[in-house]
């Protein structure tokens, strides 16, 4: 039986991810098919060329200020003059160039150049922005007939970029005739990919959204709406999991990398807490 694991996107709570890996290997559930969006094919990605849930903890900390180089105070002032450019010459608070160079670095060091030189199975949703429509980077084809939206030849780093390129926060990611943006606009929890790629069963791990009351602040409120947005977006995906797990994150921000140790902890939890009946409905 191939147990499958979709993650989703949400910023720097993304590591919460590592932990809910590292928890389910402690548990001796381990993953065979795995897919992510945004911040959840940063992880997906690692753990696919072989690190570790310790390993990509461990990378997300030594990277994370290289990769995001902001934070809230002037993402929220460079909204302004994003929202007044023309389509041609939007550009967000960094360029996402970064992402690229330290995914391509340490895939390399896996000796792991391309996706499709990926062993195991992994999908990673991005949407072409000028086609409002979802492209899927995979090393492996699914057997359904039109394969126009799967894109196998790509570096890891191009790929990763490309589903992670939050608007305002990350420039559009150009590739030949596409412009590529946050992959979560159309599916934030790629459970039908991963089920494509042969899961039997299938675990998605999504964020709880925070309540908002008189002490919220601007970024709980973008997060809040981000939170709506992707689940509401995922809700039929999320039917086709065998277990849903909910992570809170107590109102980390999106680029809050001064909670990267707690969002881990929030993940591991997260699993513990469930696992008698994440066991069961995975069949283990």
């Amino acid at each position: 039986m191939k147990i499958g694991i979709a993650l989703s996107g949400g910023g720097i709570r993304g590591i919460a991810h590592a932990g809910v890996l590292q928890a389910l290997e402690s548990n001796g559930i381990y993953v065979d098919i795995i897919g992510g969006t945004s911040a959840g094919s940063m992880v997906a990605t690692l753990y696919a060329i072989g690190y570790s849930p310790e390993e990509i903890y461990m990378l997300f900390r030594k990277n994370a200020k290289k990769i995001i180089g902001a934070n809230v105070v002037p993402i929220i002032s460079g909204l302004h003059s994003f929202m007044n450019k023309k389509m041609s010459t939007i550009k967000g608070i960094r360029n996402g160039d970064s992402i690229e160079e330290v995914y391509n670095d340490l895939a390399m060091q896996k000796g792991v150049e391309n996706i499709k030189d990926i062993k195991m199975p992994i999908v990673i949703p991005s949407v072409d922005i000028m086609q409002s429509k979802e492209y899927i980077f995979t090393n492996i084809l699914p057997s359904e007939e039109d394969k126009s939206h799967y894109i196998t030849d790509i570096s890891v780093g191009k790929a990763v970029r490309a589903s992670s390129s939050f608007p305002a926060v990350f420039d559009l990611c150009n590739i030949e005739k596409h412009a590529f943006m946050d992959g979560g606009a159309l599916n934030n929890v790629p459970v039908n990919e991963v089920r494509k790629q042969g899961a039997d069963k299938i675990l998605a791990v999504k964020f709880d959204a925070d309540p908002i009351d008189e002490n919220s602040n601007i970024m709980d409120i973008v997060m809040k709406t981000i939170d709506i947005m992707g689940n509401k977006i995922s809700e039929e995906n999320l039917e086709k999991s065998d277990y849903v797990l909910n992570v809170s994150t107590d109102k980390v921000g999106l680029l809050d990398i001064n909670k990267l140790d707690k969002c881990f902890e929030y993940g591991y939890e997260a699993v513990i807490k469930n696992i008698d009946e994440i066991k069961k409905c995975l069949g283990k």
